[in-house]
């Protein structure tokens, strides 16, 4: 019962909420085990639930009518999904596949909704990620409408690094299974284009690859690349 209050408290929409809060959260999940490449929930499904993940990660995706497979997020431990269905009578927007063993809960929306009317705390924490979500979501289309194509790179990179990044003796290595068609989804190109970049980042030391992952040696050249200071 322990490792789940600690596991509960680090996700961030009920990191404030008090011990008592916590233990009816606890009541409230429903925790599965997936392993990789699993399906979770398919594009279209109900939307009857929202997710965190309490170990492994995930990637979002959207299928286009031409059958192609559109990266939209790859989450970590502590992260959830699926909330934009809360208090919204609606399908879920995205396919979420399991990219490693992980253990993910689950709680269903009727039941989050009934504790929210009872708890600010909760209700603005849940504003709070839902706002935090739209930004990054609006910031993400204007890049991929006004930046090139090397800076939208750099930018998904460097996001990865800081949300996946591991510290090792080579560098910051992202520590996630993506491929080069992942972060092509991600970005809106081709994986040439990407692997390119990639080379080209590589030859002015700013980062390795090494057994399939990325390492990012100077994690400020990289932002520079970004024009973000």
């Amino acid at each position: 019962m322990q490792d789940s209050l600690n596991i509960i408290k680090n996700i961030p929409i009920f990191s404030h909420l008090s011990d008592e809060a916590l233990q009816k959260i606890i009541e409230l999940q429903n925790i599965k085990k997936y392993k990789k490449g699993e399906i979770i929930f398919y594009e279209g499904d109900k939307g009857e639930a929202f997710f965190f993940v309490r170990s492994g990660r995930v990637k979002i995706y959207k299928t286009s009518f031409d059958g192609k497979d559109i990266t939209l997020n790859i989450l970590g431990e502590g992260s959830i999904f699926a909330e934009v269905t809360l208090f919204n009578d609606i399908n879920y927007p995205a396919t979420v596949e399991v990219m490693e063993n992980s253990e993910i809960g689950m709680i269903l929306n009727k039941d989050i909704e009934k504790m929210i009317l009872n708890n600010t705390t909760l209700a603005l924490q849940i504003i709070k990620v839902l706002t935090k979500r739209l930004y990054r979501s609006q910031k993400a289309l204007k890049e991929m409408a006004f930046s090139d194509t090397y800076k939208r790179i750099s930018m998904t990179l460097l996001d990865l690094c800081e949300r996946h990044g591991k510290e090792t003796e080579l560098g910051i290595e992202i520590d996630i299974n993506i491929t080069r068609q992942d972060i092509a989804n991600m970005v809106g190109t081709s994986r040439e284009t990407v692997s390119r970049i990639i080379s080209e980042l590589k030859r002015e030391k700013i980062l390795d690859t090494y057994s399939k992952k990325i390492i990012v040696i100077d994690k400020n050249r990289l932002r520079e690349c970004t024009d973000e200071y």
